[in-house]
């Protein structure tokens, strides 16, 4: 695949996925209204829309990476052609579903609705199954031993802290 053509798939994946899980169904839930329980809750708020951001620049970070390096997208239609292991890839496997969980995480301490929490919990474990019995069985097919040596050193859901480097 062209690199034009997998930022532009990645671009609408983006819009689509991350976008209906991390926001629209959130906005479903919640009306994004800030209904904090208590008066000292801003200083969560302040740390809701830090994770948040850091959210949004790891999510759109993950699926360039996807497209410049992979040359395909996260979409299951338009899988890369090459295995990712760049970037923040080095660090942790799933960058992406991390991303989209801390994204509903941000927003149930912005809002202070905890249905956000539980909601969260449901998602991160769909995550979990998915990659379990669809992504990793996948990428074993594809890429074989480079993937089998990549997913023994980079972990899956807890990032390491120095980044792995490709032998």
């Amino acid at each position: 695949m062209q690199t034009r053509t997998a930022v532009l798939g990645s671009a609408a994946f983006l819009v689509v996925a991350p976008g209906t899980v991390a926001g629209l169904v959130p906005w479903l839930l919640t009306g994004w209204r800030v209904d904090p329980p208590i008066q000292f809750w801003l200083p969560f708020q302040v740390l809701g829309v830090l994770i948040l951001a850091i959210a949004a620049v790891v999510l759109v970070s993950a699926f360039i990476r996807f497209a410049v390096e992979g040359f395909g997208t996260p979409a299951p239609i338009a899988p890369p052609d090459r295995l990712v292991v760049g970037g923040l890839y080095r660090y942790v496997r799933n960058p992406m579903y991390l991303a989209v969980l801390s994204a509903i995480v941000g927003q149930t301490l912005l809002f202070g609705q905890i249905v956000l929490l539980v909601y969260a919990v449901v998602i991160a474990a769909g995550f979990v199954a998915m990659v379990h019995w669809h992504e990793e069985p996948a990428l074993r097919r594809s890429f074989g031993d480079e993937y089998a040596t990549y997913r023994k050193s980079v972990p899956g859901w807890w990032p390491r802290l120095r980044p792995w480097q490709a032998t």
